[in-house]
């Protein structure tokens, strides 16, 4: 379970040719840390007088934060698991008429899987994202330019998992819904890049006037 290895195993698989983890894994593990510190300055936030009329909402978003985060952590297994029948399809012998209509069929399904696991990825990494840039709004002032490293570190993950949508997709013969994969991802980085940078400027703003 990657999402259960210490820092260092994981970056040391990471960095090897084993064909997991890779960037969809590590995607997962850069949104966690955003959406952790997007955690942390609501848990500095909550209890303050300054900030006592969002005292409410900071502590629904410490309990949807930590769930995120949760969430966020199992999409390192979750990208694996998807890439692993892709993987083994690679694989699969390619000699006769039939052994190809066979690897082709099992193929284009595994390569459907693996576009739907970076997808739910970027679905998930949204709801960082907005609970990111509301608390870069009403966060304690203190620990506001967490918000806005947690922001980036989600914008990153929500483009490198875009990256993994668009190889496999690339490679399907069902092209309506290849397009269909292609088009979601690209409203969600549109928008998910513009909450982010919205995140970003609402920290530089404060922390720099």
């Amino acid at each position: 379970m990657m999402a259960e290895s210490k820092m260092n195993e994981f970056i040391k698989v990471l960095s090897s040719d084993a064909p997991v983890p890779g960037g969809g894994g590590a995607s997962g593990y850069a949104a966690a840390i955003g959406m952790a510190l997007g955690n942390m300055v609501a848990s500095l936030t909550t209890g303050k007088k300054k900030y006592a009329e969002y005292q409410e909402e900071i502590e629904e978003i410490l309990v949807k934060g930590d769930r995120i985060a949760q969430e966020l952590m199992a999409f390192m297994d979750k990208d694996a698991e998807a890439f692993e029948p892709l993987s083994k399809a690679y694989g699969l012998p390619k000699n006769t008429e039939e052994e190809i209509a066979e690897r082709t069929r099992i193929m284009e399904q595994a390569l459907k899987e693996a576009s739907e696991a970076p997808l739910a990825l970027m679905e998930k990494i949204m709801e960082a994202l907005a609970v990111i840039l509301r608390l870069s709004e009403i966060g304690s002032r203190i620990a506001i330019s967490d918000a806005g490293v947690g922001a980036q570190m989600c914008k990153a993950a929500l483009n490198g998992a875009s990256l993994n949508v668009f190889i496999n997709t690339k490679l399907m013969k069902n092209r309506e819904l290849a397009e269909q994969m292609n088009a979601r991802a690209d409203e969600m980085l549109a928008e998910g890049n513009q909450m982010a940078d919205e995140a970003y400027d609402k920290v530089v703003k404060a922390i720099r006037g």
